[in-house]
């Protein structure tokens, strides 16, 4: 079985000038991938004064008004929260999403962020597919606490045998984290193995860093890309990564 996936840090909806609001060419942009799961950080769950302020402001949340019908199933982790509203990481996707979890990455309060799971089970199959959805800090030393949350989570929570996919934004443009990451819970990232490097997402006119990521276990990538062409160069401060994977 071969899965279309997408990763891709959504800027809460807007443009990198944060003045134009792209989240309606964003669902579009999406639905042109073909994804059958998308991992998504800076999802706004809700805004009460952008949403009086900006007429064309979604009714429902950002990630329900992405998913509409194309993906049913879809979880939403909860994680900055402020007078205003909140935002987190949300997954989407085309197969029933069986169980989910958020687990808090927050070490302090100017960076509330999370790390949500989902379980889906591949059709025909019947195997458990494990979806980690992340967005992590900006100080390194702070980046490997939270990776050490994250393998302590993944160890007691998903079987080894499983298939698991995890991806976000990683903030890691210094490239420490896959070495830990890697070898403490047996994957691989999607881009170093196709292409011999992490791919560079960062900052969506003139890529330079590396901040996204797409690992994967006991699975094989096919084809990997970022999409750094219109009209994604036009939306959020990061460009997605697009990756072909066989089950």
């Amino acid at each position: 079985m071969k899965l279309k996936i997408l990763t891709w840090n959504i800027h809460k909806g807007f443009d990198i000038s944060n003045r134009r609001m792209i989240i309606s060419e964003a669902r579009e942009a999406m639905r042109a991938t073909g994804a059958d799961v998308i991992f998504l950080q800076e999802v706004q769950g809700e805004h009460q004064v952008f949403s009086k302020k900006y007429p064309d402001w979604p009714t429902s949340a950002q990630f329900e008004y992405l998913a509409d019908t194309v993906w049913p199933h879809h979880a939403y982790g909860k994680n900055a929260v402020y007078d205003e509203g909140h935002h987190g990481n949300a997954i989407l996707s085309k197969f029933p999403i069986v169980a989910w979890h958020n687990l808090d990455l927050t070490l302090h309060k100017k960076e509330m962020r999370g790390l949500l799971h989902a379980q889906i089970l591949l059709p025909d199959s019947g195997k458990t597919l494990h979806l980690l959805s992340t967005h992590i800090n900006l100080l390194h030393m702070h980046r490997v606490k939270q990776v050490e949350r994250i393998c302590s989570y993944i160890k007691e929570k998903v079987p080894t045998n499983d298939h698991m996919i995890l991806a976000g934004d990683f903030n890691d443009w210094t490239k420490q984290l896959s070495g830990p990451l890697c070898s403490q819970l047996e994957m691989e990232e999607v881009f170093s193995k196709l292409h011999g490097q992490h791919a560079k997402t960062f900052p969506c006119f003139f890529p330079m860093l590396s901040l996204d990521r797409m690992y994967f276990r006991h699975m094989n990538p096919t084809e990997g890309k970022v999409l750094n062409t219109r009209p994604w160069v036009t939306l959020s401060d990061h460009l997605p990564l697009y990756a072909e994977i066989d089950v």
